[in-house]
């Protein structure tokens, strides 16, 4: 699939950022503010929103997950960090258990973010919101930042199919199993989460045979939102660096982030 990447040629490392269902590369774009340019943050941008409004969405995770592994490829020249929230925890997890079969290819770390850990959605019932009221209702309770997009008609007319395609692909989603992975799993869970209590979470550590630990934030699905300064610094206190101390930054540097349409 096509990529357009606008790299940071003095970055220490590469984080891949996954977004959550409906949601689009644009999310991630304060965190890669934020972490410039020590670090350079390439968004994942899933087919059917945004520049990529006109591709049909892909409603397979795994098919998905394959198609952004081909496209991101081996890291080049420096460690590669994988973040995804919500959907995106899930295709964060698949794309680092493929690189993990290439040689050299498996991410330094992985963070799932706002989702249950395979072995805690395993044999539990999926369902699928039967219609777009009950959808955009489901979406409206977990208080994104993409909420106000359903006030207006025009802009909710183009977000449905992604969204639809998003949630049929959750529904049918069933993760790989196993312990697939050596490199460390960091979860940051919200303590009033719904859709991924706090003990379901810690579940991710089952998915690896190196370091696992779990970060809890105050809040509900999108604690991301609301604790945005601490988790800039705990993901920037996770990332290696030549040093292989943490990269502190001062002030926003105002280059946008990587993009690549995945």
């Amino acid at each position: 699939m096509g990529k357009a990447v606008t790299g940071a040629g003095d970055a220490e490392c590469e984080l891949v950022c996954f977004p959550h269902a409906g949601g689009s590369a644009a999310y991630w774009q304060p965190l890669a503010v934020a972490l410039a340019p020590a670090v350079d943050v390439v968004a994942v941008q899933y087919p059917g929103r945004l520049d990529r409004l006109r591709e049909a969405p892909v409603e397979d995770l795994h098919l998905l997950a394959d198609l952004i592994t081909e496209a991101l490829g081996p890291p080049e020249r420096v460690p590669r960090v994988l973040l995804g929230h919500s959907m995106g925890a899930s295709l964060a997890y698949e794309v680092a258990v493929r690189l993990a079969r290439q040689p050299g290819g498996e991410p330094h770390l992985l963070v799932v973010s706002g989702r249950r850990g395979p072995a805690a959605a395993r044999g539990r019932s999926r369902d699928q919101p039967v219609g777009d009221a009950e959808l955009v209702e489901r979406i409206r309770r977990l208080g994104g930042t993409d909420a106000p997009v359903f006030d207006d008609p025009d802009l909710l007319e183009m977000v449905l199919p992604a969204l639809r395609g998003d949630y049929r692909a959750l529904a049918s989603y069933e993760a790989t199993p196993g312990r697939p992975l050596s490199c460390p799993v960091v979860a940051l869970a919200g303590d009033r989460d719904p859709e991924a209590p706090v003990e379901e979470a810690r579940t991710w550590g089952e998915q690896t045979s190196g370091d696992f630990r779990t970060q809890v934030f105050e809040g509900g699905h999108f604690f991301l939102n609301d604790h945005a300064g601490d988790v800039v610094d705990l993901i920037r206190g996770l990332l290696p660096t030549r040093s292989g101390r943490p990269e502190r930054t001062t002030g926003l540097w105002h280059r946008p982030p990587s993009a690549r349409n995945l």
